[in-house]
């Protein structure tokens, strides 16, 4: 009995062995069946080689969406190169662009590369290619690729970019799009270029197109040596130079304001000269330093005015002239004493608001005075205490002292955001009227006054500056 269920249970054994080995050939059988089967995805190239298709040329800027998805991208993929493609500017221009699209596996671009119908590299061109088709199916759909033509300037001759419309640029080789942004750049500067340097800033046009325009456009170099009458958007009026002036022998003690004006100077200017010979040198400029020293008089044209200044020695008025001792003797101790009474406390005088006679006053002469005032004004306020020290023609150990002893306040000081400055502060600040038509410019484009700064690529310190006055 105990040998009966030895031999069944060995039985029972062997044949849980043979089945386990049954099931095992059997897999193994089933997998090498099948193995040669299964195939990795096939390429392009040899989708085309398997159904006998002739590979032909193809233009990637005339792919249509579906038409990239035969060609074996998902679509994802082709939602990428479409925007990739628009990034660029609509045009794929050449194969080394094309391959910089990550969508794009080197492995896939390897594959596509012999027939792609664009140059190497974008500084090349070529003429229009063949017709061509493409056999090549899939579910059914079949399409055909559309004549390619290299898009590149058409250049007539020389020319004027002011006088050029819409349709003028896009017969130039420009898309309408990028015409209309180089018309509304145009408008902004004020209805003309101004220069070759001006219309190179314009982002639409690339510093390739540039060089291909630049010989044919009547434009000056650069806005300092436009010296052709130039019609403005907002007149239509041509420049025109000032007259000679023609210099005559003067006694400057004499001169009134219409015969100052004759000299080359604005109103406000010869105004300014009777004033200070009136007021400050007591009715008459005693000798030609005392001309020299008016700040409105440049030494350029003081050397100009100098061999034709003729001081009559009987239009120099004295001090003494019209008083006997006594008498002057007691205006001189009357005036000191109101002198003393009417002494500015500069403790409490705003820098913001200190007059020209205070800087006299304080000991300044009349040309530092008169930049300190000038450069003020420009600014519409200083913001800080470095700004006095840096002023043209200002003695800096004075200025030192006066900035100790004289309180800065800039609450009155206007600032504004770079999105609703006005365009005639822009134009006439130090530190913005260099940059004024970018800004105009480019806030239409930016809402983010963050981007401003990167996008017209200021530099630091120029940045700096301008910072002090915006909001």
């Amino acid at each position: 009995m105990k040998n009966t269920i030895q031999i069944s249970a060995a039985k029972n054994y062997f044949l849980g062995f043979a089945t386990s080995g049954l099931f095992l050939v059997l897999g193994l059988y089933y997998f090498n069946s099948t193995k040669n089967v299964e195939e990795s995805a096939p390429s392009f190239t040899e989708i085309l080689k398997a159904e006998n298709t002739p590979i032909q040329e193809f233009n990637p800027n005339d792919l249509t969406e579906s038409e990239w998805v035969q060609l074996g991208f998902s679509e994802r993929q082709v939602a990428t190169i479409l925007k990739y493609k628009s990034v660029v500017g609509g045009q794929f221009t050449s194969k080394e662009q094309l391959k910089k699209c990550y969508s794009i596996s080197a492995e896939k671009y390897a594959e596509l590369e012999p027939y792609i119908l664009l140059p190497d590299h974008a500084g090349k061109s070529f003429s229009s290619t063949k017709n061509f088709s493409n056999n090549y199916r899939q579910n059914t759909t079949s399409y055909q690729y559309k004549n390619y033509e290299a898009k590149g300037l058409k250049i007539p001759g020389k020319f004027n970019p002011d006088t050029y419309s819409v349709q003028d640029f896009i017969n130039l080789g420009f898309t309408e799009k990028q015409s209309q942004s180089i018309l509304k750049y145009k408008n902004y500067l004020g209805g003309s270029f101004i220069s070759k340097e001006k219309f190179l800033e314009c982002y639409m046009i690339s510093e390739e197109n540039y060089r291909k325009l630049a010989p044919y456009l009547l434009l000056p170099e650069n806005a300092q040596n436009n010296s052709v009458e130039m019609k403005t958007f907002a007149t239509n009026k041509t420049s025109s130079e000032k007259p000679a002036i023609s210099y005559q022998a003067f006694d400057p003690n004499t001169t009134d304001l219409q015969g100052w004006r004759d000299l080359g100077f604005s109103e406000k200017q010869a105004q300014v000269i009777i004033n200070y010979r009136d007021r400050n040198l007591k009715g008459s400029f005693k000798s030609l330093d005392d001309i020299s020293r008016c700040f409105v008089i440049s030494a350029e044209k003081f050397e100009n005015l100098k061999p034709f200044i003729i001081l009559n020695p009987e239009n120099i008025k004295s001090k003494n002239s019209d008083y006997s001792p006594k008498t002057s003797q007691k205006n001189e101790t009357l005036q000191n004493q109101n002198e003393e009474n009417l002494k500015t406390d500069f403790r409490k005088i705003n820098l913001n608001e200190i007059t020209f006679k205070q800087l006299l006053e304080y000991g300044f002469d009349e040309k530092s005075a008169g930049s300190f005032i000038g450069f003020r004004n420009k600014l519409g306020g200083f913001v800080n205490t470095s700004q006095i020290i840096e002023t043209y023609n200002i003695d800096k150990d004075l200025a030192q002292k006066l900035i100790g002893t004289a309180p800065l306040l800039v609450n009155n000081v206007p600032k504004y955001s770079l999105a609703d400055a006005p365009e005639s502060w822009l134009k006439n600040h130090p530190y913005f009227k260099y940059y004024a038509d970018k800004i105009i410019y480019y806030r239409i484009t930016y809402s983010d006054e963050k981007k401003f700064f990167r996008t017209m690529k200021i530099k630091p310190e120029a940045e700096q500056k301008m910072r002090l006055y915006l909001k």
